[in-house]
């Protein structure tokens, strides 16, 4: 019975934690489709309804869409399964009108460091610098069998982001990392 009573204890102090740092929603598992969709639909529908502005909505919702996703594809073409294909997913509200989405997943050590520079290099863009960027991307013919874009997502991450991608990257053992991806929208 005491490890019942300190598992609620340790849940209501998680929960003035959540409280105390206007965590709306954080999970923590492996990641689907349908989950993805589920968080997605709730998350949409509860910025909806305690904002006036629908475009906050939809650009906190296509952030959270496009990082969860990115993180299902790469577990899923680098075969990982369980605890690698998990993914960590925290979107909170910063207290001065914006939204932070948190994502973190494991990966090979040199593509989160490979990812790191691609998010410097476009942390170093301006909105039309990063526009222009994304229509060039767009324009580019993608190659036959290719697994993943030409980096659109990301760039449109960048876009919705009204303060630079911040991103770490946590060694782990086997050559592998944790990397964590934080946009402000």
């Amino acid at each position: 019975m005491t490890t019942s009573l300190s598992t609620l204890r340790s849940l209501a102090s998680l929960r003035d934690f959540f409280s105390s740092e206007r965590i709306l929603i954080c999970f923590n598992g492996p990641i689907s489709r349908t989950l993805i969709s589920e968080i997605g639909t709730a998350l949409k529908e509860h910025i909806e309804s305690t904002r006036e502005c629908t475009t906050a909505a939809m650009d906190v919702f296509s952030v959270y869409i496009e990082i969860s996703q990115n993180i299902r594809h790469y577990s899923a073409r680098n075969d990982y399964v369980e605890p690698e294909s998990t993914a960590t997913v925290v979107i909170a509200e910063s207290g001065d009108g914006h939204y932070i989405v948190s994502a973190g997943n494991v990966v090979e050590y040199a593509d989160g460091e490979a990812l790191q520079e691609r998010i410097a290099a476009l942390t170093a863009l301006d909105k039309t610098e990063l526009k222009a960027l994304y229509k060039q991307q767009l324009r580019q013919p993608r190659s036959e069998g290719s697994t993943s874009g030409a980096g659109l997502g990301l760039i449109e991450v960048a876009r919705k982001s009204t303060a630079p991608l911040l991103c770490s990257l946590d060694r782990l053992e086997a050559g592998r990392a944790f990397f964590t991806l934080r946009a402000t929208i």
